[in-house]
């Protein structure tokens, strides 16, 4: 599970891109062309960044400008309201009346006892939770300490714009659902997931930090040899949380192409990378897909 955890906390993930469309120089921004003059963006997203990002390209910025409907992965005042998020964590928690210790490997276990007392993480409450969660929990002490936050994140600065604007704003997905991803994994790669994330802590900063130079000047390459080969022995992974939800997008791309919505659409940058990526599969249904 090579830098697994990494590709997972991205959310995270070029057969129909030449050559001349991944031109480093560019923005993580792709303009898809449909029939009757219509168009849509495509913006890849950091879910976690720091203020030194910003302002965004002028590309960017032009782009959204241009745009009616903000369409994002989720909607953000779902994941804001406690009632829901308490509703759709629950199944993120053990109920049966086992604890994380019987769920894992001892080793396993015993290294997260260090790492979480490192953390400041309480065990009492990462017992009670399933391991994937565990995996993406343990990762927010590391974040928080580089300054790194979900406030700054690309999808809630073109959220917060697209509110304040009075926009139109739509979701390809719940919360229940993005959950459910990560609930029906098996319990063994839920483990991989977490020893994973354990053994990559110490380095984990510096590879985001890696990504987002690589997200801010447009290299595609360099987003898909991070993220994607971390699946390469993953192949559940990958579908559960690339694969089956790029094509279950398509169609509502296509919605808002065949509708002229103007739509600018937000979705974490590994999904539009690798041949199963949104700008691959909208290549390959004719729409004219380049790099911004």
């Amino acid at each position: 599970m090579r830098r697994q955890a990494l590709a997972v906390a991205a959310c995270i993930w070029c057969l129909a891109l030449p050559a001349a469309a991944q031109d480093a120089k560019k923005n993580f921004l792709w303009k898809v062309e449909g029939p009757n003059n219509s168009t849509a963006y495509l913006l890849g997203s950091l879910h976690v960044l720091t203020p030194d990002y910003y302002p965004l390209s002028p590309v960017i910025n032009k782009a959204f400008a241009e745009s009616r409907t903000l369409v994002e992965e989720v909607d953000l005042d779902e994941i804001q309201d406690p009632s829901k998020m308490a509703g759709a964590m629950a199944r993120a928690f053990l109920t049966d009346g086992r604890s994380l210790d019987q769920l894992v490997a001892p080793s396993t276990y015993a290294e997260l006892t260090k790492r979480a007392e490192k953390a400041g993480l309480p065990m009492m409450a990462l017992r009670r939770m399933k391991p994937w969660l565990v995996s993406l929990t343990l990762m927010g002490p590391t974040l928080q300490a580089a300054g790194l936050s979900a406030e700054y994140g690309v999808d809630k600065h073109f959220f917060d714009r697209a509110t304040a604007a009075g926009m139109t704003r739509q979701a390809f997905e719940t919360v229940t659902y993005q959950l459910d991803r990560f609930d029906g994994l098996s319990l063994e790669l839920q483990e991989d997931m977490l020893t994973s994330t354990i053994r990559e802590l110490d380095t984990y900063v510096v590879r985001l930090r890696d990504i987002a130079q690589a997200w801010a000047t447009g290299n595609v390459r360099g987003i898909e040899k991070e993220l994607l080969s971390s699946f390469d022995q993953s192949p559940e992974l990958y579908n559960r949380l690339l694969t089956e939800r790029n094509r279950n997008w398509i169609p509502q791309v296509d919605t808002c192409l065949r509708q002229n919505a103007g739509c600018f659409i937000v979705v974490g940058a590994a999904h539009l990378v690798g041949p199963d990526s949104l700008p691959a599969l909208l290549a390959k249904s004719g729409y004219r897909v380049t790099q911004q």
